[in-house]
């Protein structure tokens, strides 16, 4: 791959019926950094998330992941990414190693390979002694850390994370930052991540930006943001000033919101 960007998007559109979901949308996501895409629910951020992962097709401009095109090479950026969803995506019926090792099958790695990779996810995760315990058993944090061994079995360049700590108490959240962070510093690699907690965005994010009504309203770092409201600012009233305005119309379906809202009762 000569492009080494991890993430080029170039005015993208999403529409579904009427409702557009995407509208023009263009950024980059430079190698080894955290960037953090905001916004109120239905403002486009798990549409567009959708699109790089090529779950869903752009209707019209373009995403490459590293100079790989979403739409023709669809199946060698799936490989270069790993992704956490929004919805619960760890089987209760299995045990920790059974939902990795499916995974690295989905992957298809190799069999040489495959025992020394999960291994080192489930370790990553600080999940090795719970590993042939029942998912069913596991609390909110360790699910949500099994997720991220699934996730991570491929060995991604970029690591793509849905609302990661939905539904979690703020200790459970603090260890799945920190499991995160200690993988960023090992590896570099590249995280984008979508998150209601702006606290979070702001301690973990290099750059954001911000969504509303499938539009990028205001892009930079946390504290480029919150200086141009001056000073004592936070990354709440940078949200508040550029998503807050007026209520959003939601472009979740009623299944769509009923799958966040099991996912967040089961991790909780």
């Amino acid at each position: 791959m000569t492009d080494v960007t991890p993430i080029a998007c170039d005015d993208l559109h999403v529409s579904f019926g009427e409702v557009h979901a995407v509208d023009g949308v263009s950024f980059r996501v430079e190698a080894g950094e955290v960037y953090g895409l905001l916004g109120p629910n239905g403002a486009g951020k798990t549409t567009t998330i959708r699109v790089i992962t090529t779950l869903v097709p752009p209707e019209s401009g373009g995403v490459r992941v590293f100079g790989l095109d979403v739409r023709r090479d669809a199946m060698r950026v799936r490989h270069a990414i790993g992704y956490l969803p929004q919805q619960l995506s760890a089987d209760g019926g299995l045990t920790g190693y059974e939902n990795v090792w499916l995974f690295a099958r989905l992957f298809d790695l190799p069999r040489r390979e495959r025992e020394s990779r999960i291994r080192d996810s489930l370790h990553a995760m600080g999940l090795d002694d719970v590993r042939d315990r029942m998912v069913s058993t596991y609390s909110g944090g360790m699910v949500r850390r099994l997720e991220l061994a699934q996730a991570l079995v491929n060995r991604p360049a970029l690591l793509i994370l849905d609302e990661p700590t939905i539904g979690l108490d703020p200790l459970a959240r603090a260890g799945v930052w920190d499991h995160v962070r200690e993988l960023r510093e090992q590896t570099g690699m590249t995280v984008l991540l979508t998150t209601h907690y702006m606290e979070e965005a702001d301690e973990l994010c290099d750059r954001v930006a911000l969504m509303h009504r499938g539009r990028l309203r205001a892009t930079g770092s946390p504290s480029q943001l919150k200086a141009e409201l001056g000073d004592g600012a936070t990354l709440d009233d940078v949200f508040r000033r550029y998503a807050g305005d007026e209520l959003v119309t939601d472009t979740q379906g009623f299944k769509d919101v009923r799958r966040t809202r099991r996912t967040a009762g089961r991790l909780g």
